[in-house]
């Protein structure tokens, strides 16, 4: 039996043995009107990363652990913006203070983890005014 499927690895002969279809004309680059815009996806996981190595500097993450893990980081911004701006609107403010994002903390983390993220929280404040001030 003779095939006219091309062996695998070589390319198949011109002679008629795979037909190919005309492709439309591709459209230019350098036209600015029909430049694709990226998606605005915004991702964690540089900073995930970061802080895994400041941690465990030996060990690394999967793929789909770092999806997982941007996913969760997302989610909890998520919780505590939107209760933070809850709290300004019940005070009649107009902005989101590091007051109203500790107090969102406290309420939405669970015991302990709250008492953390409260004093790393709070370190970070501090670094940040004194390295203004200089």
């Amino acid at each position: 039996i003779i095939s006219n499927m091309p062996k695998a690895g070589k390319k198949p002969r011109s002679a008629g043995a795979v037909e190919t279809k005309a492709k439309a004309p591709k459209k230019s680059a350098a036209d600015p009107s029909k430049k694709r815009k990226k998606p605005n996806t915004s991702s964690y996981s540089s900073y995930i990363y970061k802080v895994l190595k400041q941690v465990h500097p030996d060990t690394g993450i999967s793929k789909k652990a770092m999806v997982v893990m941007d996913s969760f980081v997302h989610d909890i911004f998520e919780r505590l913006a939107t209760e933070a701006g809850r709290l300004a609107r019940y005070n009649g403010k107009h902005t989101i203070t590091s007051r109203e994002i500790q107090t969102s903390v406290r309420l939405i983390l669970p015991g302990e983890l709250a008492k953390h993220a409260v004093s790393e929280g709070t370190k970070a404040v501090t670094k940040y005014n004194s390295a203004g001030e200089e």
